[in-house]
């Protein structure tokens, strides 16, 4: 028969009356990261959903079709069946250009963008390229901290690059070298 009464030790033990010590294990789990992996055909009406709800002036489901038939590198972030990023990166002539990234707006801020485009720089040097390019409206201040902080540098803008609700926008033109390993 087990006493009513318990109380804590101490030595994070709980005591049951004397009669019995349990000793309390106590485990913080960290959130499960997304899993990040190529792009799938089955993944584009997601990634399109997602595209659309990120963008105003969105790219449409054949172009994410065209990327990943022309064999470009399409990755997304998965997690719970859900998925809460991608990038498409385009490499050729020892040149990469990082052609979109997306992070879901309830996602932003944790981290993901910056592993997206970590991978995607990644996969460019896995191709030997020697540098990698983007273009990011200067609008959008976040993303231009980010690929800064990554390493990115402004080396032009394209005018009247992007549409926008007043016309057009213009383009903040960016690259990092990607300066090979030695082995």
């Amino acid at each position: 028969m087990w006493p009513r009464s318990a109380r804590f030790g101490n030595n994070s033990s709980l005591w049951l009356g004397g009669y019995a010590q349990v000793d309390i294990v106590v485990a913080i789990l960290k959130e499960e990261q997304p899993a990040l992996r190529a792009m799938h055909l089955d993944d584009l009406e997601s990634v399109v959903a997602l595209e659309t709800e990120a963008y105003e002036f969105p790219w449409t489901l054949g172009i994410f079709r065209d990327c990943l038939r022309a064999g470009y590198e399409c990755w997304v972030l998965a997690q719970a069946g859900e998925i809460v990023g991608y990038a498409v990166l385009s490499v050729a002539a020892s040149e990469a250009h990082l052609l979109n990234v997306c992070v879901a707006r309830k996602r932003e801020g944790g981290g993901l963008g910056t592993r997206l485009v970590r991978r995607m720089i990644d996969l460019a040097r896995w191709h030997h390229a020697e540098r990698m390019f983007l273009e990011v409206r200067p609008s959008n201040t976040r993303a231009v901290t980010m690929y800064d902080h990554i390493g990115f540098n402004e080396i032009g803008r394209r005018p009247n690059y992007y549409p926008a609700r007043r016309g057009r926008e213009d383009a903040l033109v960016m690259a990092i070298e990607l300066n090979l390993p030695e082995y």
